[in-house]
């Protein structure tokens, strides 16, 4: 689609009688509602006030281009309008606006929709065409500028293209020659990432602006930009190793991770448009910090430069559906445990409180599951596979009743969190397969694919796999398991808490963290009330307790074997081993593995071992020892005794192991 498409005579004001802001938006939402474009006004007028109460639109150089995208809007259209004496927009630069683009776009505008858009957008860091513009007299002028300046850019585009392509054909000769580098491998490169909230404009002008910028300066940058039809021209993990540093230009969160150890820039969209040079300046003057990615996001996103193998590529969509279902866990478990507490110590399951709660939690909770398979799916086939995987995740967690989701009609058990697992896989496999599949067909149908084929045929394949194949086989597995579970002797149970609170601190946030996490908080989810589900979920809160807490222990009692750093650094474990945030032993851990994970190892395991032995259970998916009144839930209040008993004893024994083992430090100077 071409930009002229989204423009249009009818949509023009070649002269604003506004004078001020709220009249010159109410005057161009008058002229969108009597060209049919909006439906409902007011929706949308709030809709564009609620964009410019987030940041202005008014990015500077005398152009604005408020902006919105919901169901009040029909069609994606851009609306320009001129005003010559020029309106106090609230702009960047604090000067008066003259050119206006009201963009709008329904809340389903298909991908050739948006692409029009954002070449429109890009278009308007050219300062010459905006002096063109400003000079134009009728609308047919302004629709013949975008096109003469559309026609221009594809051909540099093509350009560009032949060019990029002519560069890989000499890399890959001169490697084929001899060793060394070739001009072009030693020209700075600078990488960045690019978005704004509602995708649609000021991420491909950021984009666009930054290239230029480079250009101007003879340095490559490759920007990666995040709008409203997803992640395109993504970067690869050769291109960010390569790169001398990274420029973000996003109000919004980005994949961060992948910039480790990399000088950074970030700053809001509206620089990247603005101040490119001055961004570009900051990564080859070294003006810029070094970006050191949190451990936990670490665990979650690697930045390796090779391949991702099996293991490691399901792994890392497994952790994106745990990501985005962790919140839902944390809000509706600890809602659900608070309401346990008030149930059981402030007057019982019928006073106000205690509905409210429980049912706000339980609500929360529902979705634990269904949001694990849309985002596992999302990780995998992008945007279009999330709302197969979200059906197909909510299939694995209801039982036949109201809705009919198992060819096993008879069954009494949901397919649960392992049969919601599988559904995001599927789901997400499932849409990598129709892409493959409609790869080829005609360009004029392209705008059908993500509106039409993609979810049409995703949801009736991963409804139908669901019915007849997972949800009876993982219903069957499902019941088993809580059966098992809830069947098992002391023994048994005592040897599966020994395992799962060490594995908590075998990586501390790490793939054993989380197996050990999910297995526990799977079988709380499936069954919230049953007593060795709580078990569980006490044993891996326990073994994720330790290695913060044994860190603070040592660091306090035995401070000639810690470092002032590390020193300082146990005092906040006291505080973050009481929340069961693992995590704050990493740096403990990454110091001297060889004897802090074992030590942890130990503590954890003697801690899960009491936790079984004493039947200690905590109803909660997450809070630590702040959950500790629930532990009276499981046989009694004296089990609150017991819990903590188990944290203190565990990791006493973690501290004491671990410093008898280390070896004392040099004086510290800084002391």
């Amino acid at each position: 689609m071409r930009i002229k498409d989204i423009l249009s005579p009818e949509s023009m004001i070649m002269e604003l009688k506004a004078k001020n802001k709220e009249d010159a938006i109410k005057e161009m939402a008058d002229l969108e509602v009597a060209t049919g474009i909006v439906n409902d006004e007011d929706a949308f007028i709030k809709s564009i006030w609620d964009r410019e109460n987030e940041s202005t639109t008014g990015i500077g150089g005398g152009i604005a281009m408020p902006h919105a995208r919901n169901k009040s809007i029909n069609k994606a259209r851009v609306l320009f309008a001129k005003s010559k004496e020029g309106i106090d927009y609230n702009s960047l630069d604090g000067q008066p606006v003259h050119l206006f683009f009201m963009i709008t776009a329904p809340a389903g505008a298909d991908n050739t929709h948006l692409q029009a858009l954002a070449k429109l957008s890009g278009s308007l860091i050219d300062p010459e065409l905006v002096e063109k513009l400003k000079a134009a007299k009728t609308p047919e002028e302004v629709i013949d500028l975008f096109e003469k300046a559309e026609t221009k850019k594809d051909e540099e585009d093509k350009k560009a293209a032949e060019a990029k392509k002519a560069k890989k054909a000499k890399e890959a000769k001169e490697a084929a020659k001899a060793q060394g580098s070739s001009d072009d491998d030693n020209k700075p490169l600078i990488v960045g990432v690019t978005a704004c909230i509602n995708g649609i404009a000021h991420t491909y002008m950021a984009q666009e602006a930054l290239i230029k910028e480079g250009k101007k300066r003879g340095i490559e940058v490759r920007i990666e930009t995040n709008g409203s039809e997803g992640v395109k021209d993504k970067l690869t993990p050769d291109e960010i190793k390569r790169a001398k540093g990274v420029i973000i230009a996003s109000d919004k969160k980005v994949d961060m991770p992948r910039f480790d150890r990399k000088h950074l820039v970030n700053r809001p969209v509206v620089d990247g448009i603005n101040k490119p040079g001055e961004l570009i300046d900051d990564i080859m003057d070294d003006k810029a910090d070094v970006y050191h990615a949190s451990a936990a996001d670490k665990s979650v996103e690697s930045s390796s430069t090779e391949k991702p193998g099996l293991w490691a590529g399901i792994y890392k969509n497994l952790m994106n559906g745990i990501s985005h279902m962790l919140p839902f866990v944390i809000g509706g478990g600890i809602l659900m445990a608070v309401s346990f507490i008030v149930e059981n110590y402030m007057g019982g399951p019928k006073t106000p409180a205690f509905v409210f709660l429980n049912n706000a939690g339980n609500l929360a909770f529902a979705f634990m599951v269904p949001v694990l398979a849309a985002y596992i799916a999302e990780s995998i086939g992008d945007l279009p596979a999330l709302m197969p995987g979200f059906v197909g995740g909510y299939m694995a967690t209801i039982v036949n009743g109201q809705f009919q989701v198992n060819v096993q009609a008879h069954t009494t058990s949901p397919a649960g969190f392992l049969g919601g697992i599988a559904a995001g896989f599927i789901a997400g496999y499932l849409m990598v397969g129709l892409k493959k599949l409609f790869a080829k067909l005609p360009h004029s149908v392209e705008g059908m694919k993500p509106m039409l084929f993609y979810p049409i045929l995703g949801l009736l394949l991963i409804a139908a796999i669901m019915f007849y194949i997972i949800n009876p086989i993982f219903s069957g597995i499902n019941f088993a398991i809580t059966h098992f579970l809830n069947g098992m002797g002391t023994g048994n149970l005592v040897l599966l808490t020994t395992i799962l609170a060490g594995m908590m601190s075998i990586d501390m946030g790490g793939p054993f963290n989380k197996a050990a996490y999910v297995f526990a908080s799977g079988a709380f989810a499936n069954d919230p009330h049953s007593a060795t589900a709580a078990i569980l979920m006490a044993a891996v809160m326990v073994g994720g307790m330790v290695p913060p807490f044994a860190t603070a222990i040592g660091t306090t009692f035995f401070k000639n074997k810690y470092t002032l750093e590390e020193r300082r650094a146990g005092v906040s474990n006291w505080v973050l081993g009481f929340s069961f945030i693992t995590e704050g032993a990493i740096p403990f851990a990454a110091a001297d593995p060889g004897r802090v994970i074992p030590s942890c190892i130990i503590g954890s395991a003697v801690g899960g071992a009491l936790v079984g032995l004493w039947h200690v259970g905590v109803p909660a998916p997450h809070g630590g020892l702040w959950v500790s009144p629930l532990a009276g839930n499981i046989g009694g209040p004296s089990h609150i005794l017991f819990y903590f008993l188990a944290t203190i004893i565990g990791s006493v024994v973690a501290g004491l192991v671990m410093s008898f083992w280390k070896k004392n430090v040099k004086d510290d100077p800084n002391e």
